[in-house]
């Protein structure tokens, strides 16, 4: 599995107050962030995250890279929603905080939750995502609530940041549902399943791909967002965990290549 710092930034600007998506896009964003953590984090436990809030006079550094969920949930509720976003500078901080990142080893990821108007030129992303691409920072951006202002260049920006033979880097458009959330229209998406984990993650079984899948617990994800996550969260382990056990099953045939209880010698001694 992937070895990853990743800086979450989230779009704390005044159109998050909107209820487009429930509850707010800010507040639908909290629980995308905390889905995120706990699926980067079940993807491999060495992986770490930091959060940076995108608006405001500046874009702010709320939490450095953590392993423990409760300091971005704190960097969360000390965010204040004000002002307009700052795309490329935030994600220019970003990079700058994985610059500094303590363990070098791992891969470099931003992603970044866009739900307003971007108002930052089009060449000065597109010059930006050449830098990142350069030096191997991979880019998810959330992008929901203006999608018909922001889809256009958000597609010309990713395609400049893409290395076109890791296909690393995506951009998720996510329209307002009243079905699903806004963290179980991303669990389907390519920010979450690592490439070829579709199966495993559950794609095809009620997780994402299939709008009524919680029912089957009787549980209304628009109702009880907590809950709902909780099941996914303990559905996903239940599957790495099997996963796990039949690769250890199958491990030891694939080094013998001999049957798993072979005769032993003393018992063929003791025959004769």
């Amino acid at each position: 599995m992937v070895l990853e710092a990743t800086v979450l930034v989230v779009d704390n600007s005044e159109y998050s107050r909107n209820g487009d998506y429930p509850r707010t896009r800010f507040e639908a964003q909290i629980d995308a962030v905390e889905f995120i953590f706990q699926a980067k984090r079940n993807s491999n436990p060495e992986n770490t995250v930091g959060l940076l809030s995108s608006a405001g006079d500046n874009p702010i550094v709320l939490s450095t890279f953590t392993s423990e969920f409760g300091k971005i949930l704190a960097g969360l509720h000390d965010t204040s929603i004000e002002g307009s976003i700052h795309l490329v500078t935030a994600i220019q901080v970003a990079a700058l905080t994985l610059k500094h990142r303590q363990n070098k080893v791992q891969h470099q990821r931003i992603i970044v939750f866009v739900c307003s108007p971007i108002t930052d030129k089009k060449e000065d992303l597109i010059k930006l995502g050449k830098k990142l691409k350069k030096n191997s920072i991979a880019v998810d951006v959330i992008n929901f609530g203006e999608l018909e202002a922001n889809t256009e260049i958000l597609e010309g920006f990713i395609s400049t940041v893409n290395n076109a033979q890791e296909d690393s880097s995506h951009l998720v458009t996510i329209q307002p549902s009243t079905s699903r959330l806004l963290y179980e229209q991303i669990a389907s998406s390519a920010v979450v399943l690592e490439h070829g984990a579709s199966e495993s993650m559950g794609m095809n079984d009620g997780f994402g791909g299939n709008e009524g899948g919680f029912m089957d617990f009787g549980v209304d994800p628009s109702m009880d967002p907590e809950l709902a996550m909780a099941l996914r969260l303990s559905m996903e382990e239940e599957q790495q965990r099997q996963e796990r056990l039949r690769q250890q099953e199958q491990q030891p045939q694939q080094e013998t290549g001999e049957p798993e209880n072979p005769p032993s010698e003393n018992a063929n001694n003791e025959n004769h």
